[in-house]
């Protein structure tokens, strides 16, 4: 039996080109870049290169790219970075209850250490209101962060809404977007946005693990979380992941000159399978089409999420529940229960995230396989309600 994987969202295969860059540089490339000789110097033009191009993906400036080990440092390097540059004029900042757990866990840690943080409310779609997080905005008020694409439902938040109403309210408070979910699927502008620091991770766009972008807006001070060595601008010190690095660089660019076609393709995929959902008797959309194009969410009240997750795998379809990083918690998702609802559909949540390999056919088995589970479920939860 072939397996098809549907956990796009969590990671995606690499491109055979980055694959071949990795293998390339690690051989060829092992200098140190901060050596003084000639194998550190082409390894530090091989990394200016790879910050110019990552710049241009982006639209912004090579001195405003800091590369990271990935998303999870990257969304802590920003957040408490920023709190703690700034804590001088303020302790209050602001996120929503649905972020991912690297930018959630980084404000419950600076709540313990004494800053007053506000988390936001989101309506049943996920979305947060522009003007709720404006209303929220003090003078004391030193940083928003709020992700660009839900990792869970794929909701799209009004990042460019939110950024204009704080620049109003108050110029000096800096804006934070974790983009994981959103580049490559939609189309990014972080200066009509007004956004001031923006994190990615390589192996959402196909490129390796282990490394990742902070946008830092030129004039944006950080505390360093990593000392040591001056390296990012003084930033993060440690000597930089080269072969890592040159590769995340080139699955940008390609990801980004896909990003239409990506966009066109696989909406159509995820309508379709929105439309096969929304037949299958039990089962509760939390995804529309209104959100990102890769991510599907459903629910199946009365069933455990990883009874249907194993379930499907016996079938070939390989799909998760909620973030990978969260995924083996037994708990119900606090996403789907920030959106209101009950504990039943948060405790059943299954997500779909799909990717550019995957074609109609590729559709048709899941929904086939999909159909199967939930009938040979149903006598199972038809039991369970009768029992409670």
């Amino acid at each position: 039996m072939s397996l098809i994987y549907w956990d796009h969202a969590a990671s995606t295969p690499p491109y055979e080109d980055v694959i071949r860059i990795v293998s390339e540089v690690m051989k060829e490339h092992y200098g140190n870049p901060s050596s003084m000789h000639g194998l550190g110097e082409n390894a530090g033009k091989l990394i200016r290169r790879a910050r110019e191009g990552c710049a241009s993906s982006l639209g912004v400036k090579p001195a405003e790219i800091v590369f990271t080990s990935g998303a999870t440092e990257g969304n802590n390097m920003a957040i408490k970075g920023a709190a703690l540059q700034h804590m001088s004029r303020g302790k209050h900042i602001i996120t929503t209850e649905i972020e991912h757990a690297s930018v959630y866990e980084s404000f419950v840690q600076l709540q313990q250490w004494g800053f007053e943080v506000t988390f936001l409310p989101v309506n049943s779609r996920g979305e947060v209101d522009p003007v709720a997080v404006s209303s929220e905005i003090r003078k004391d008020t030193t940083l928003v962060s709020i992700m660009h694409v839900n990792n869970e439902t794929g909701t799209i938040q009004p990042i460019e809404a939110i950024g204009k109403l704080m620049k109003v309210k108050h110029p000096r408070t800096l804006f934070h977007v974790d983009g994981v979910q959103g580049f490559g699927k939609l189309s990014v502008d972080l200066r009509k946005w007004g956004v001031d620091l923006y994190t990615l991770s390589s192996h959402k766009f196909r490129g390796p693990k282990g490394v990742g972008v902070l946008y830092v807006r030129e004039g944006v001070a950080l505390t360093p979380l990593l000392t040591g060595g001056s390296q990012e601008q003084g930033l993060r010190a440690g000597t930089e992941n080269i072969p890592q690095i040159v590769a995340m660089a080139k699955a940008m660019r390609m990801t980004g000159e896909r990003q239409e076609t990506f966009h066109v393709r696989v909406s159509l995929l995820r309508n379709r399978l929105l439309q096969t959902l929304r037949e299958i008797p039990g089962i509760v959309l939390n995804s529309d089409e209104d959100s990102a194009p890769h991510i599907v969410n459903f629910s199946y009240p009365g069933m455990k999420s990883e009874v249907f997750v194993h379930a499907l795998e016996e079938m070939g379809m390989l799909v998760s529940t909620k973030s990978a990083c969260s995924s083996k918690l037994a708990e119900p998702s606090k996403v789907l229960l920030s959106m209101g609802r009950t504990f039943e559909e948060a405790s059943s949540g299954i997500r779909i995230s799909i990717g550019d390999c995957h074609t109609e056919d590729d559709i048709e088995q899941l929904e086939y396989a999909i159909r199967s589970v939930a009938e040979r479920l149903q006598p199972f939860l038809q039991r369970g309600m009768k029992r409670s």
